[in-house]
């Protein structure tokens, strides 16, 4: 679980951890960075990634000059857009292994038939929602693929979805990640940011939850 612990320090002291990748990489943090969104978006391996949390950080840093708010609006949203659609791909490839019961390694099936009736439920919409909603972020893509979605209409949605995304959060932390009150707080307000992006998630959880009482006492 020393990974576990490494994605929460990781998330709880962004500003921290953001500074000293700054000083190692140097320019080369743009990669880095271009790498992390690609991989939290484009893997559905990797959905524990920072998501929200991250970009709103990094905006803040551009408020101070350390990273260039531009480059950054450029590469990420390219990045968020090629992960989805490698993502899509790759559900389209292992879709039919899927419905034939085959059990694919890595492939976490509890948050795939989650992402699944949530799809059911919101349409193509999905892949916008999304976005803003940790581990079904990861998955929507896949299933769409997955569903055999038309491809024009997955793009269409992933490139809204993903550019409202990116320049959300990033101009939301550049506009309010240095105001003093948010910057002496900034652990917390990541911690907000997380515990709203976890809200959608939760509320389909304990409808389920409540559907499947109201089964039994049926």
């Amino acid at each position: 679980m020393d990974w576990l612990k490494q994605v929460i320090d990781l998330v709880l002291h962004l500003e921290e951890h953001l500074g000293e990748m700054i000083n190692f990489f140097g320019p080369w943090t743009y990669v880095v960075l271009f790498a992390i969104i690609f991989a939290e978006t484009g893997l559905v391996v990797t959905p524990f990634l920072p998501g929200d949390s991250l970009l709103f950080a990094l905006g803040a840093l551009a408020a101070t000059q350390k990273l260039d708010l531009f480059w950054m609006l450029a590469l990420l949203s390219i990045a968020a857009v090629l992960g989805d659609t490698v993502n899509y791909w790759f559900g389209s490839k292992l879709g039919p292994k899927i419905f034939r019961g085959e059990k694919v390694r890595f492939l976490n099936k509890k948050n795939l038939d989650y992402t699944h009736e949530f799809f059911e439920r919101y349409g193509g919409k999905t892949i916008i929602i999304a976005r803003f909603m940790p581990i079904v972020r990861t998955f929507a893509p896949f299933v769409a693929g997955m569903g055999r979605m038309s491809y024009g209409r997955f793009m269409a949605y992933n490139v809204i979805g993903g550019l409202v995304w990116i320049f959300l959060f990033l101009i939301g932390g550049y506009t309010f990640g240095n105001i003093p009150v948010v910057k002496k707080n900034f652990t917390l307000v990541i911690l907000g940011i997380i515990a709203v992006s976890v809200i959608p998630p939760a509320i389909e959880v304990i409808r389920e939850y409540r559907k499947s009482l109201a089964a039994r006492q049926v």
